[in-house]
């Protein structure tokens, strides 16, 4: 047998979940459609989808058409909080993969109403799945990109809620604004595949780590442009980059250990030590 391939596994998921995202701004072949699909087709790694198949697939389910329909839901998710963190209100970036950002491929008002229209069509698209699974699956994602998810860390990050001095504090923004969206990746593939109390809370703890990884990552990727005098809370300022480091590979540790009560968890423990040891 030929040894796992992250690229090999990933490409046909990544392909097939566009293809679902491009449905999304179908149904009519408007101005504002297009500028929809504008961010969605610029790219991107996919991760959190990704971590959702991975997360079926160590329960021993192959991924099927709900799997995918979920996994649009949280890439619409993401894609929006990008269009509006790339404001110049938020973080006034004007490339993002390269590309002029929304607000400047449009304007201001346009990239809030794309914004908004990914937002809405995460919920849209969520809601017809199993119908059994529907309720849990929009309360898991509507608190993950909400007030004490995503738009919770967003809070912090922009200092609404006072500045971010302690790791305590800067460990909180990230769990939101990062990990939490991560995290729901894993908890909707526990609903998706039916998954037991100890596999529900295998893929959490998994989730709870890796989200952390990710980010601590991220912090290090980003340490140059980060350090400005304007730039954002992050673990490389505070800790310096080699404690950074070490962090991000003790919780990928910790995301491993609880693979162990996984059938399958090949996908995901690659997933993982790329999380970590990616370059890009």
């Amino acid at each position: 047998m030929s040894p796992f391939s992250l690229e090999r596994w990933s490409t046909p998921h990544r392909e097939t979940l566009l293809d679902r995202l491009r449905t999304c701004f179908s149904s009519e072949d408007s101005a504002l459609h297009n500028a929809c699909l504008y961010p969605i087709e610029t790219g991107g790694k996919r991760i959190r989808p990704l971590f959702l198949f991975a997360g079926l697939e160590a329960l021993g389910h192959t991924v099927e058409d709900d799997a995918y329909t979920a996994a649009a839901a949280v890439e619409l998710i993401h894609t929006y909080s990008l269009v509006h963190d790339d404001l110049p209100c938020m973080d006034d970036d004007d490339f993002r993969h390269g590309k002029p950002t929304v607000h400047k491929q449009y304007n201001e008002g346009i990239a809030v109403l794309v914004g908004d229209a990914l937002l809405t069509k995460a919920f849209e698209v969520l809601a017809s799945v199993q119908r059994a699974h529907v309720p849990s699956l929009i309360r898991l994602l509507g608190k993950a990109a909400g007030s004490v998810g995503m738009i919770g860390g967003q809070s912090l990050d922009i200092g609404f809620e006072g500045p971010v001095e302690s790791l305590e504090r800067l460990t909180l923004l990230h769990r939101r604004k990062t990990g939490a969206l991560i995290e729901v990746s894993l908890a909707m593939a526990a609903v998706l595949g039916s998954a037991s109390l100890a596999e529900t809370e295998a893929l959490t703890t998994f989730g709870k780590h890796i989200g952390l990884a990710f980010q601590l990552a991220d912090d290090i990727l980003d340490a140059e442009e980060d350090a400005e005098e304007d730039g954002p809370p992050s673990f490389v300022k505070l800790l310096g980059e080699s404690e950074t480091n070490a962090a991000a590979h003790h919780a990928m540790t910790s995301a491993l250990e609880a693979l162990k009560a996984l059938q399958s968890p090949t996908a995901l423990k690659v997933l993982a030590e790329f999380t970590v040891q990616r370059t890009h």
